[in-house]
């Protein structure tokens, strides 16, 4: 069964992107091997919007090529949703253009205790994956 895990200090590292950037949809990628979150990247979201989120390109294009240099592979997509619940929207399912990487949604709904949730997206069909917050 496919499941990604992330280290607990790159899990806080992203809720504290999603919270500062809120009412602002945050996104990012998530890179590393076997399952594994190794390394974060911050993206910028280009359209600044509180309900959608647009990488920027340059950042983007950075990103793969240090994980590329790393040997690393990206896992996963992430990105929050500051009012509504961590399961992808019509929205998030349309534009689910990468279908063998991990989409994980951040729901900041519930402030005090943020919502993390995977999400495998192919040809419109939702498959739930487990997130595991690995202590360390």
């Amino acid at each position: 069964m496919l499941k990604l895990e992330i280290p607990t200090d790159i899990f806080r590292q992203m809720v504290k992107q999603v919270r500062t950037q809120a009412p602002v949809e945050a996104c990012g990628i998530l890179a590393g091997a076997d399952g594994t979150v190794e390394k974060l990247y911050e993206m910028t979201n280009a359209d600044r919007s509180s309900r959608h989120f647009m990488m920027e390109p340059r950042e983007q294009f950075a990103a793969v090529k240090d994980m590329r240099a790393a040997g690393l592979k990206m896992l996963a997509i992430y990105h929050s949703h500051p009012e509504t619940p961590a399961k992808p929207s019509a929205e998030d399912v349309r534009l689910a253009l990468t279908p063998d990487v991990v989409h994980v949604i951040i729901s900041l709904r519930n402030a005090d205790a943020p919502a993390v949730k995977g999400f495998l997206i192919r040809n419109g069909t939702i498959t739930a994956v487990p997130v595991d917050i690995l202590k360390t």
